[in-house]
């Protein structure tokens, strides 16, 4: 695996001049092909090798899988007694996925976010109080959100951590009472306050608060870290302006102290918004926009299904995933901010009814290969 070493060596936006990343995804390709059967019938029925993969224009012949498939099968490559790691998806519609990270990929996955979070500056000596909007980690709960919300907290030392949903007779609950009681509490000391979590909870506490008539200026180097979409309060969802405009009205903070990510755990890359507030595409990915009636990639503009690659992992096939996003991909050059690579807007989701209809369906897409 020496160009999945090379391309997780490179900083945060590095373009490629080596040709490591495709040269990585067909390594990738190749291990999955020879230890996963399933895998390799999924590229045999599309009458895909490996080989086919000579320059990043030919990565859209690689075939994807649907997030959606990962949470009705296991497709783990490597024996599961072999995965230190097993994260699980938020879920959709009842649905959660399982997928398996080895120590290898581990360490790929922590030299990315180490380097990210230092990109923006997001690394601090100064003891901080964290307010969470995500779940409370239990024994229970094995989700990638509340893994990666909780090690969000670990990058300035911690005094107290607030979680927003916490469990209750079985089940996870929202208690923003609770969470505003905290941010007062907070913003009298000297101590910075992190906000991190997903957005909808976020916005939701700040308007609490300015319905009661509460505004605060919260402690310098205070930040709020976004991550995890509005999941099923997409209707509720602002414009990302208005959100800025809130949070610095009713918060105190600057926009440029707010910061944007977009994952998945069946991508388990980092996307960081940049300056400018636009999730460039980082050197341990690519991302193709798919036409979501016929599949075909589109050009830069075009609004369609949203395709994410990465050569991260070899306990699971996820090489090349398809989530339930729609999005648009931009020329770096038109942000302005400096960064060269591309920048994706996400759009919005589509239902998993749409995405198996836009996408020709899972079974179709995969054939009739048995899992």
């Amino acid at each position: 695996m020496k160009y999945r070493r090379a391309v997780f060596r490179k900083k945060p936006y590095d373009t490629d001049e080596k040709g490591d990343f495709i040269k990585a995804v067909r390594e990738m390709t190749e291990y999955h092909a020879k230890r996963n059967p399933a895998y390799a019938r999924i590229l045999s029925d599309h009458g895909f090798t490996p080989d086919m993969l000579k320059t990043e224009e030919d990565l859209y012949r690689l075939p994807f899988i649907p997030t959606l498939i990962f949470k009705k099968h296991e497709l783990f490559t490597m024996d599961k007694r072999r995965i230190p790691v097993k994260a699980t998806s938020s879920g959709t519609g009842g649905r959660a996925g399982v997928i398996g990270f080895e120590i290898s990929g581990l360490f790929c996955a922590l030299k990315m976010v180490l380097k990210i979070f230092k990109y923006k500056k997001l690394f601090s000596l100064k003891p901080t109080n964290y307010i969470v909007f995500g779940y409370k980690p239990d024994k229970n709960n094995k989700t990638a959100v509340s893994k990666t919300a909780f090690g969000t907290t670990l990058f300035a030392p911690a005094l107290h951590r607030t979680y927003a949903l916490t469990r209750k007779n079985g089940k996870y609950e929202a208690d923003l009472d609770k969470v505003c009681k905290a941010v007062e509490s907070y913003a009298k000391q000297k101590h910075p306050v992190r906000f991190m979590g997903f957005p909808s909870y976020t916005y939701f506490l700040m308007k609490m608060l300015e319905d009661k008539g509460i505004t605060l200026t919260l402690p310098k180097g205070s930040k709020i870290i976004l991550a995890g979409g509005w999941k099923k309060y997409y209707r509720e969802r602002v414009d990302k302006y208005e959100f800025y405009e809130t949070a610095k009205r009713v918060l105190g903070v600057d926009d440029c102290n707010i910061i944007e990510f977009y994952g998945a755990v069946e991508h388990p890359v980092a996307y960081c918004d940049c300056k400018n507030h636009r999730l460039h595409v980082p050197a341990y990915s690519r991302v193709i926009i798919r036409d979501v009636k016929t599949l075909e990639p589109l050009p830069y503009g075009e609004i369609g299904l949203v395709e994410l690659i990465t050569p991260m992992i070899k306990a699971t096939p996820i090489t090349a995933v398809m989530p339930d996003d729609l999005g648009v991909l931009h020329p770096g050059e038109e942000c302005g901010c400096g960064i060269r690579t591309p920048y994706l807007d996400i759009i919005g989701r589509v239902g998993l009814k749409d995405v198996k209809t836009c996408a020709a369906g899972a079974s179709e897409l995969l054939g009739d290969v048995k899992l």
